[in-house]
C-alpha cells in the first residue's frame, strides 16, 4: 500500500527550537496566570487548558497537567482523573464555541510517537468541519486558519469565566 507523505518543514523548526531551550514551555505556562501571554484559558488543581500556539485549525486547544509529567504511568489517580475531566470540559468548550462536525483528539506518548514536547504529556483537541482540508499547506507552505489566536483566546476566556462563575455559585470551587 503506497501512502502520500505530508512534508512540514516548519514543524521541524519548532521542534529544534524546543530542543535548544532548557525550559518546558508548558511548565512556563503552568507557572503563569490565565492570560493571553501564557495562552492559558482555564486551570484546575492538576490540569490546564491552553491554546495551541501553532494551531491546525481555529479553536485547537491543548489539555495538560500542571506538573511536568511525561507519561500516564507517572500520575496519581487524583491527577489523572482531573486531567480526564478537564479533557471532557475542553471538548465541551470547543463544541459550544465552534460547533465543529467532529474532533481529532490525541496524545503522542513519547518522542518516538511524535510528541514535539515529549516530557510534558498533553492532549490535542482539534475541531473539524466538513471540507476543512485544503491545498494551501501542500502548495504554498501556508496554513489557513480563519481566526487569530487573540480572538480564539477571547472566546475561550469568556466561556471559562462563565463556567468558573457557575461553579463558584454551586460551591464547587
Amino acid at each position: 500500500m503506497e501512502r502520500d507523505i505530508l512534508f512540514r518543514p516548519a514543524r521541524m523548526k519548532y521542534v529544534r527550537k524546543l530542543i535548544k531551550s532548557n525550559e518546558c514551555v508548558f511548565c512556563l505556562s503552568a507557572k503563569g496566570k490565565i492570560s493571553l501571554k501564557t495562552l492559558c484559558v482555564y486551570q484546575t488543581k492538576h490540569s490546564q487548558i491552553v491554546l495551541n500556539k501553532y494551531p491546525y485549525n481555529s479553536g485547537h486547544i491543548l489539555v495538560l497537567p500542571l506538573n511536568h509529567v511525561g507519561s500516564v504511568f507517572e500520575f496519581s489517580d487524583e491527577a489523572y482523573l482531573d486531567l480526564q475531566r478537564t479533557l471532557r470540559l475542553a471538548m465541551q468548550a470547543v463544541n459550544d464555541i465552534y460547533q465543529p462536525a467532529g474532533f481529532n483528539i490525541g496524545m503522542n506518548h513519547g518522542a518516538t510517537a511524535g510528541a514535539g514536547i515529549p516530557d510534558h504529556l498533553h492532549y490535542h483537541i482539534v475541531p473539524r468541519w466538513h471540507g476543512d482540508l485544503n491545498f494551501f499547506p501542500l502548495i504554498a507552505e501556508t496554513k489557513l486558519v480563519i481566526e487569530s489566536i487573540d480572538i480564539s483566546y477571547k472566546r475561550y476566556q469568556k466561556y471559562f469565566k462563565k463556567i468558573a462563575s457557575t461553579q463558584k455559585q454551586r460551591g464547587k470551587v
